[in-house]
């Protein structure tokens, strides 16, 4: 199994099988490649974008452009599994410019939890949390914002934060507890709700296979 180390900086190459692509970042890939074997999706294949462009939103649609000229001409289309993921819309104009469909909802957290129902909560005050980014707090959170050297800066970055918000996408009790513990870390209070895939299930089952030639 790939680890998280290597779909956070290099990402996942895609298998060559399927007809339609899904251009996905890393932190979704253990989420998609569990929906494609529950469904027998297997006219869909993988290409994972490094996860750590979570942190580095400008250069999500360079790469996404790298890697639509690299791999579009070998699939029949090409579906992107991002939300706005902090682009400011310049991720959805980009696909509307390579002619590409992509998930709604301005991130993960969202789509997880059902666009709607997130956007109903208007949590300002909640940190966000999935599965993956539970594993990769460190690398993701705690050194990027340094924190491992200075972890006085912890009130300035989290201040006017009140909660951690565990989006749980399994039923994994020692995913829980390094939830509760990276809420303790930020001095935050903490949540835990089960989401499953969320609307990414659904995104997902709308991309349909091609039909067949006619004869």
């Amino acid at each position: 199994m790939i680890s998280d180390a290597s779909l956070s900086h290099q990402g996942l190459a895609p298998a060559g099988q399927g007809q339609i692509l899904l251009i996905a970042c890393g932190a979704l890939a253990r989420e998609i490649l569990a929906l494609k074997a529950a469904n027998g999706w297997t006219h869909l294949d993988l290409h994972c974008l490094p996860a750590i462009l979570h942190n580095h939103p400008e250069k999500i649609i360079p790469a996404l452009r790298a890697a639509v000229a690299k791999h579009g001409a070998d699939y029949h289309d090409i579906f992107v599994v991002y939300a706005d993921c902090g682009t400011g819309g310049l991720l959805q104009a980009a696909c509307d410019d390579l002619g590409l469909r992509m998930v709604a909802g301005p991130h993960c957290y969202a789509f997880f939890e059902g666009v709607d129902a997130f956007a109903a909560r208007d949590e300002i005050t909640a940190f966000y949390l999935t599965d993956f980014l539970v594993r990769q707090f460190d690398a993701f959170v705690w050194e990027p914002l340094g924190l491992h050297k200075h972890p006085a800066l912890r009130d300035m970055y989290f201040g006017n934060y009140e909660k951690l918000v565990y989006q749980a996408q399994t039923d994994d009790p020692a995913l829980t507890a390094k939830a509760q513990d990276c809420a303790a870390r930020l001095g935050l209070a903490f949540e835990r709700r089960f989401t499953g895939y969320g609307d990414l299930a659904t995104a997902l089952a709308g991309v349909t296979a091609p039909p067949p030639p006619s004869a």
